[in-house]
């Protein structure tokens, strides 16, 4: 079971995926809030959001709690950007 091994390794992971989770919520708020997404790249986002999604595969495959809630909550984030930056690209076109 995922949940009974909370040893250090687990915390240092579980510490570990929340900061790096965390340093990825103010470029989700700074899009947000600009309502644009115009200088990232739509590959960039799309190559994040493809790795962390695999390395959730890789979480559930071994059964590793921190690699597992990190990433996804990561993607969602990550994904949160992409689908931002479809819909404001979106908007500018039509404004022309």
């Amino acid at each position: 079971m995922i949940l009974s091994k909370l040893d250090a390794p687990t915390l240092i992971g579980l510490a570990a995926g929340t900061l790096t989770t965390i340093a990825y919520l103010p470029q989700v708020l700074k899009t947000w809030r600009k309502k644009s997404a115009k200088d990232m790249s739509l590959a960039m986002i799309s190559l994040t959001a493809t790795g962390i999604f695999l390395w959730f595969l890789y979480g559930l495959s071994i059964g590793s709690l921190p690699v597992i809630l990190a990433n996804l909550v990561t993607f969602v984030l990550v994904v949160a950007v992409l689908v931002l930056k479809v819909t404001y690209a979106r908007r500018e076109r039509e404004r022309g």
